[in-house]
């Protein structure tokens, strides 16, 4: 990789930064010799970030970083033809959301060329159906920032997940912009919502196709593929059915583990099998960062609140937020370290429910950071408890709309 390139395409984006005219920027590119390759544009977003430039600012003009490159970018080798294979998933699930884009402004066009006081009636049920459909781009997300980015970070490659996590959450709040209009019966704001979400949606794909899936074939090899490909199921499939197992051929046979092992703990004694029900069956999800900030464990429970997967396990913990709540968790992480505090409480209203989430400093008897638990909670119907129960109370017939 040229290292004059990388500094040429550096020049490019902190004029883009400065507000220099894109037009003259891709005329400035255009008299690159060759095509850029997605590995260099992601070497230049990391060498920007760790010369200082905030991933914040990169992403502010995400957009029109594509717009600047893309004539450059050729089209992205996905293995579409290997059925089952992360990238072939995340592929599928954009051809997906194209079309789902495409309908989503024929009816906003729609509606905004309708007339009268009830222009919203016709079209209000078809919008808010594919503003559901929208909705499922979270999963997408999600099987990114939580199993591919971890591998691209495991290579060193930590700025292009930066910035499309932060362009992430921006759709995300876009999407509950756009619902709320839609409940409010706003056709204007409707229309200005929804266009907005939705160019930002295809310039993720576009992003997506032509940088980060390019990117990660250069970069990652089969066993990272593997490890990006465990915990797919965990998080689900956006808009396409769940895809065949990769590879095809069975896995090797795994040494056996001894569930039954006896291990001796400060009060008592438990199996592996036991340490393993008892923190999974435990009415609360909990993850533990170790004392260097990585991730070690979480508790894979049925229902758990914020979805986690393998992919994470070894993992900074920095790494496993978006960037806008990174000050926030850094801010924790040392007053824990420092002995300053041994908690930090938090709690939210998240689809109708209450959650806590709690964090506590984990050390040693000789006092020593060890590290940090998380500990979430859906408290909806703790919070809504009156009155006493003091006895068994399993037969008796519920009244309507008590817990």
């Amino acid at each position: 990789m040229g290292d004059n390139k990388i500094e040429i395409l550096k020049g490019i984006i902190r004029d883009l930064h400065r507000g220099v005219d894109v037009e003259t920027l891709q005329q400035r590119f255009a008299r690159l010799a060759g095509q850029v390759s997605a590995g260099e544009i992601g070497e230049m977003e990391q060498q920007l970030i760790d010369e200082g430039l905030p991933a914040e600012e990169i992403h502010k003009l995400c957009d029109l970083h594509v717009k600047v490159f893309e004539q450059s970018l050729g089209p992205a080798p996905v293995p579409r033809q290997v059925p089952g294979h992360p990238l072939q998933t995340l592929a599928a699930e954009n051809k997906a959301v194209a079309g789902i884009i495409g309908q989503t402004r024929e009816t906003l066009d729609r509606l905004r060329g309708a007339k009268g006081p009830d222009r919203l009636a016709a079209v209000r049920a078809q919008l808010g159906e594919l503003v559901e459909e929208l909705g499922q781009i979270e999963r997408h997300y999600l099987k990114k920032e939580n199993q591919l980015f971890p591998r691209l970070e495991a290579k060193g490659i930590s700025g292009p997940s930066k910035v499309m996590w932060a362009v992430h959450d921006d759709i995300r709040a876009h999407v509950k912009d756009l619902r709320r209009a839609l409940d409010l019966g706003d056709v204007d704001l409707i229309v200005r919502a929804g266009r907005w979400v939705l160019q930002e949606i295809a310039d993720m794909v576009a992003k997506e196709e032509k940088v980060l899936f390019p990117l990660a074939l250069e970069t990652l090899d089969e066993s990272d593929w593997a490890a990006v490909k465990k915990g797919e199921e965990e998080i689900g499939y956006a808009w396409i059915a769940p895809p065949p197992a990769w590879p095809p051929a069975a896995e090797a046979a795994k040494a056996p583990t001894a569930a039954n092992e006896a291990i001796g703990l400060d009060r008592g004694v438990l199996s592996r099998e036991q340490i393993d029900l008892l923190l999974t069956r435990l009415p609360v999800d909990i993850t533990f960062v170790d004392e260097n900030d990585v991730v070690v464990y979480y508790s894979a429970s049925p229902d758990r609140i914020f979805p986690r997967t393998p992919g994470i396990i070894g993992r900074k913990v920095q790494n496993c937020h978006p960037p806008k709540s990174l000050d926030v968790v850094e801010r924790i992480l040392r007053a824990f370290r420092s002995g300053e505090k041994d908690e930090a409480s938090f709690w939210i209203d998240m689809h109708g429910r209450f959650v806590s989430i709690r964090y506590f400093a984990m050390r040693d008897a000789a006092g020593a950071y060890r590290g940090a638990l998380e500990v979430t909670q859906d408290a909806t119907a703790i919070r809504a408890l009156r009155g006493e129960r003091r006895l068994l109370d399993w037969d008796r017939p519920k009244a309507d709309g008590e817990i």
